[in-house]
């Protein structure tokens, strides 16, 4: 054989087989991420929750690595998807609070969607071979009136389907309470923003999304294509729309425990249709984690203070379970990791080095590649420092504040801070992670040096309109 087809012949090899838990494999990993709405780090059962029983999430983290030290990049939904969906601070792309109407997008001073030019995991998974799918919440565009965004196809994505907050095909709530003799409509003004439209009822949406991201795979499976899927459920975001026999007593929180459980219940088929088939099983990695802390009176932020809209650990900790058994290593199978730091923007770059794809060279990603945490084979984290802008419209939450503007978290240390470095509140996030002691004062050399870094990469991103409805909404909960 000539020395040239050798070298050709060791190339394709190389490039068709990647190591994993110390095995070879010929062909890349699934992907599936599970991206829950507004639920908190102790939600699940598997992650201390007495109250509420989730059985099939449980069941994955026993057969999978739970992580304790797990970011999002903001406290508020569009913020975090921006950032798993892109690898990059969600200020670069002037997203900093949820997506609403254009009147209010301009009042916080954002973009009225995600820039189609921004990179995407989708994207580039998909230009290397992968089948990709959406099914569930976007809101990276689309909403209100706001019925000229791209559609989520654009983003690199073959398929979707979602609910009132993204352009194309979606799932519409039908909406039924006790008593009630038929079912209400809600968001039905989501029409203008594509179709096909199929109503359901609310309680049973998830499933909805679970069906056809089923589908989707059994078609991907059939073409021969590895896939990556998102499974972003409508729940467990208020309103609370259980079925009617779970509406119990009908209070804030056993509504939320309601469809916490229900949505547990419909996530269930996923689980076993990629545990049951032997393929699926030993070359897929499934990752369940929260958009942002659990709203008022709802969701439980475990050991952490505060929650949705807020700075605070319970507000921007998110529990995380990662599930491989084919990819993960033995030893970490049922584990904790208790000491890996790291956020949602991070998987991004580790998901591609899990599937052997190298970061086209014309992208920069704020995320790094800690994929070796990822697969049970190192605790390591980020080394560079996490970085956070509270929402511009969120000064003060439900009648409380006012809450600091920015935060840091890098190694045991977490501050926070006014716009202008202000009111400085520093914790050791690792002997106090309910952040109950100020040690600003004792620490003034940590402050400073924190504070140079935090307003740097302040300085650095897009700005928003938060100091101006800050100033507002101080004077107004002055004058009450």
């Amino acid at each position: 054989m000539p020395r040239s087809m050798i070298f050709i012949l060791a190339g394709l090899v190389a490039v068709s087989t990647w190591a994993y838990a110390g095995e070879e494999r010929q062909v890349r990993p699934n992907v599936i991420v599970v991206f829950i709405d507004d639920m908190g780090w102790g939600d699940f059962s598997c992650f201390g929750n007495t109250e509420a029983k989730t059985p099939n999430v449980d069941a994955l983290a026993a057969e999978g690595i739970r992580f304790y030290q797990f970011y999002v990049n903001s406290p508020i939904c569009s913020p975090s998807r921006c950032a798993i969906t892109t690898g990059q601070f969600p200020t670069r792309w002037r997203i900093t609070s949820y997506l609403n109407n254009r009147a209010d997008n301009a009042r916080r001073g954002m973009a009225d969607w995600l820039d189609p030019s921004a990179p995407t995991l989708a994207r580039i998974l998909k230009e290397n071979g992968y089948a990709t799918g959406h099914f569930g919440k976007w809101h990276l565009g689309g909403q209100r009136d706001v019925d000229d965004a791209p559609p989520i196809t654009a983003y690199g994505f073959d398929e979707s389907l979602t609910n009132f907050e993204g352009m194309g095909p979606k799932l519409l709530p039908l909406t039924l309470r006790p008593g009630d003799k038929e079912y209400g409509r809600i968001w039905a003004d989501a029409e203008i923003l594509g179709g096909p439209v199929v109503w359901m009822p609310r309680s049973q949406i998830t499933s909805g999304y679970v069906n056809a991201a089923m589908a989707f795979m059994r078609r991907a499976i059939r073409a021969n294509k590895p896939f990556y899927v998102n499974i972003w459920p409508d729940d467990v975001h208020a309103p609370f729309w259980p079925p009617v026999d779970k509406w119990g007593d009908g209070t804030r929180p056993q509504l939320y425990r309601a469809v916490l459980e229900e949505m547990d219940r419909q996530l269930g088929p996923l689980f076993e249709f990629v545990r049951n088939n032997a393929n699926l099983r030993n070359n897929t990695l499934i990752l369940v984690c929260s958009d942002n802390g659990p709203d008022v009176n709802a969701g439980k932020s475990g050991p952490f203070r505060g929650g949705k809209a807020t700075l605070y650990e319970g507000g921007i900790r998110s529990p995380l379970i990662v599930w491989g058994p084919g990819l993960v290593v033995k030893e970490a199978i049922g584990t904790w990791n208790r000491t890996s730091v790291f956020s949602a923007m991070d998987l991004v770059p580790s998901l591609l080095s899990i599937a052997g794809i190298p970061v086209p060279k014309e992208i920069s990603f704020d995320g790094e590649d800690i994929s070796p945490a990822l697969l049970g084979k190192q605790t390591v984290s980020r080394s560079s420092p996490l970085f956070w802008r509270r929402p511009p419209d969120r000064k003060f939450f439900a009648g409380t504040g006012p809450y600091p503007d920015l935060a840091v978290r890098e190694g045991r240390w977490k501050l926070l801070c006014e716009y202008d470095g202000s009111r400085p509140e520093l914790y050791d996030v690792e002997t106090d992670p309910g952040e109950k002691t100020n040690l600003a004062d004792a620490q003034p050399a940590v402050v400073a040096s924190l504070r140079e870094k935090l307003l740097k990469w302040h300085a650095s991103m897009p700005q928003d309109n938060g100091p101006q409805l800050g100033e507002e909404d101080g004077r107004r909960s002055r004058s009450q």
